[in-house]
């Protein structure tokens, strides 16, 4: 049987049409169960399991000037995370925040000494979790008017059981913003809002390096 051209021009568009339509629905429906879901991150370091560790929470003093409780905050949270059985792989003890807490305080130059050393007064434990924030600002510098919240810094460990007892084993860059419009300021959300939201979102951040959890797929920070 003889086709013309017009009839064999119009069926190969016709299959064209079938398999970019199929493929833009499917892409759809991808990006639409995406929107909705969440996937499972892996863990970035492994090294606590079996391992006694203390965290640490550092930064600068006009930080804990403007931001008293910061430290505390995170300092308990993120030890009450690293130790919960059900997220990280069973550790070998820790220190609890309580006496991190007093160490820090009541030793002003701790952060001056060798790692090794500061692990060794913590208790003679063979990780330390060191969470150094190095920003954390609720508006952009010169403007009160808008909430431009950020929050950053590092995450690092010792593993003062090794050879290289003062050598950081670990090191992580960690940082998150809040809200996730402009537009907004202290007529639509209080500071301490943005401040609590910025500590818990650092401390996701922070956490998450050491255990298996859920994030969106497009996740706002």
């Amino acid at each position: 049987m003889a086709y013309s051209l017009k009839s064999l021009f119009l069926a190969a568009l016709s299959v064209l049409l079938l398999l970019f339509g199929g493929c833009t629905l499917v892409g759809g429906a991808m990006q639409s169960y995406r929107q909705n879901s969440t996937r499972t991150i892996e863990p970035d370091y492994l090294g606590l399991a079996g391992k006694s560790f203390a965290v640490v929470v550092t930064t600068e003093r006009s930080i804990q000037a403007e931001h008293p409780s910061l430290i505390d905050y995170l300092t308990a949270q993120m030890t009450a995370r690293l130790s919960d059985p059900n997220s990280v792989p069973v550790a070998g003890g820790f220190v609890p925040a309580a006496q991190v807490l007093k160490y820090v305080y009541g030793n002003p130059g701790w952060t001056a000494k060798p790692w090794a050393d500061v692990a060794k007064e913590l208790g003679g434990v063979e990780r330390l979790v060191i969470l150094e924030v190095t920003e954390f600002r609720l508006n952009d510098p010169g403007n009160q008017y808008l909430w431009e919240g950020l929050a950053a810094g590092t995450v690092s460990v010792i593993e003062a059981d090794s050879i290289l007892a003062d050598e950081v084993a670990y090191y992580k860059a960690v940082a998150v913003k809040f809200p996730d419009k402009q537009g907004f300021g202290p007529n639509e959300m209080s500071a301490a809002t943005v401040r609590t939201e910025l500590a818990r979102r650092l401390l996701d951040r922070a956490s998450w390096l050491f255990y298996s959890h859920e994030e969106p797929y497009y996740p706002d920070y």
